[in-house]
């Protein structure tokens, strides 16, 4: 089988030709989408949609549809409620090691005497208030005359988090919210065995992420090699392989390969699942121009696909200051408030640069949150 690799992609990722017209169909779908902006994680799903809305985004959020958590690598996804526990308990250990790393390395302990008591009275604020902010956590420390800097008690929070206790909480504007699982989610129910837990991992990425190579998914679900190697195993006949410039990459059999249409640029947020879900983003993004997309410390820009690869960034201002790439060469195509620049020899036509700010803006200017 011959493919376009940036077509499936795109096709898999239902940035082209969507299906889906419910939010958490499309978090289903990915099984874990990558949520480090609060703001723009409403675009990132809703673009994906046949109809995007905020407010469909927010009426699946309020009503613990779509879950947001620290979750794979110890980073912010959001998962669906009936997700949330088999892939906690599948991702949450490996998770739980790296954040306990990150605070070896900030030389921060926090003893198992401290995690509970802290544990205990974020529950206690949790329950009281129902959808709470981490302002409202520590007004109650303070209620109990503990202090804390802002870097100990996020580890805090990631742990309870981590433990199956505290998940996201109501959509606010700007900041994130927390809530009691047994309250947003209800209890955890049975759970599938690990193999079957491993399949259903592997079946979600593959559909929404192929073509894609084991590296891939071993970056993406932070899990180890062996695990990876043996959920792929399980999925037996619904996995193909295909060289693609000397690299084994995987496609799942429900991916579709046709529909793709030329010509048409999309606005894609940052830290989107179309570029930090892989480690294999040369397939769509030049690496002489990755700076452009992503500095090295993790931190992923805002940036416009024409045909599936990235040629520019675009600077949402209408969302709030997002941190965007150096200015490139300006297009005349943007409006005073969205910004957009292409790199030298990838400008796009005016059409389609009207067509991709005209979908953002849509969705912004009609969902507007007070």
């Amino acid at each position: 089988m011959c493919l376009d690799p940036v077509s499936v992609r795109m096709l898999s990722q239902h940035l082209c030709s969507p299906k889906f017209r419910t939010p958490e169909e499309v978090v289903s779908h990915f099984g874990a989408m990558q949520a480090q902006e609060y703001r723009m994680m409403r675009w990132a799903v809703s673009m994906r949609t046949v109809r995007p809305s905020e407010k469909a985004f927010r009426q699946a959020y309020d009503e613990g549809q779509i879950i947001r958590l620290h979750l794979h690598r110890g980073t912010w996804q959001l998962v669906t409620r009936d997700d949330y526990w088999w892939m906690l308990r599948l991702c949450g250990p490996r998770s739980e090691a790296a954040i306990r790393g990150w605070m070896h390395s900030n030389k921060i302990d926090i003893p198992e005497d401290e995690l509970m008591n802290i544990r205990e009275l974020l529950v206690a604020e949790a329950g009281r208030g129902g959808s709470v902010t981490k302002e409202d956590f520590v007004r109650a420390l303070a209620g109990q005359g503990i202090t804390m800097d802002d870097h100990r008690l996020s580890y805090h929070i990631r742990m309870a988090e981590l433990s199956g206790t505290l998940c996201s909480g109501d959509l606010h504007p700007r900041k994130a919210t927390y809530s009691l699982v047994r309250a947003k989610i209800g209890p955890e129910p049975v759970l599938p065995d690990r193999d079957d837990a491993l399949a259903l991992l592997a079946r979600k990425y593959f559909r929404s992420h192929s073509p894609a190579t084991l590296e891939d998914f071993v970056w993406w679900s932070g899990l180890g090699v062996a695990d990876c190697r043996r959920a792929m195993a399980l999925l037996g006949g619904e996995l193909h392989s295909e060289s693609i410039s000397g690299r084994a990459f995987h496609i799942h059999t429900d991916c579709r390969t046709r529909g793709f249409r030329k010509g048409r640029l999309v606005l894609l947020p940052p830290y989107d699942e179309y570029l930090i879900g892989y480690k294999s983003r040369d397939v769509v993004l030049d690496p002489d121009l990755s700076h452009r997309a992503h500095n090295r410390t993790g931190l992923f820009y805002p940036v416009i696909l024409k045909d599936g690869r990235v040629c520019g960034n675009w600077k949402p201002t209408v969302l709030g200051q997002l941190p965007t790439a150096p200015s490139l060469h300006s297009s005349p195509a943007a409006p005073s408030d969205l910004s957009l620049s292409f790199f030298e020899g990838d400008e796009a036509g005016g059409s389609a640069a009207a067509m991709a700010i005209d979908a953002y803006l849509a969705f912004v200017e009609g969902n507007k949150i007070k």
